[in-house]
C-alpha cells in the first residue's frame, strides 16, 4: 500500500462523513452537535468526533474540488 492509496482511503473516508445527515443520521443515535455541547463533552473522544464531522461537512466544496482533482489524475495515469 502506497502514500497515494492512503490519501485515496482518506478521501473515501472524508467523503463518507460528509454526507451524513444529522436530522436522520447523527441525533437519533446521539452524535448531534447540540447534544455534545449541551452536555459540555466537547472534550471527549465523542465531541472530537462529532466536531471532525461537521467540520468536514463545512469543506464539502473544497471536498468536490480534490474529489474532481482525484478523478483527474486517475484518468491520466491511468
Amino acid at each position: 500500500m502506497g502514500l497515494w492509496t492512503l490519501l485515496e482511503g482518506f478521501l473515501l473516508l472524508a467523503n463518507a462523513l460528509a454526507i451524513l445527515n444529522e436530522d436522520r443520521f447523527l441525533a437519533p443515535r446521539g452524535w448531534s452537535m447540540s447534544e455534545v455541547s449541551g452536555n459540555g463533552q466537547t472534550k471527549s473522544l465523542k465531541g472530537q468526533i462529532v466536531g471532525l464531522i461537521y467540520a468536514i461537512q463545512f469543506l464539502r466544496m473544497p471536498l468536490i474540488a480534490l474529489n474532481v482533482l482525484i478523478i483527474v489524475v486517475k484518468l491520466v495515469s491511468g
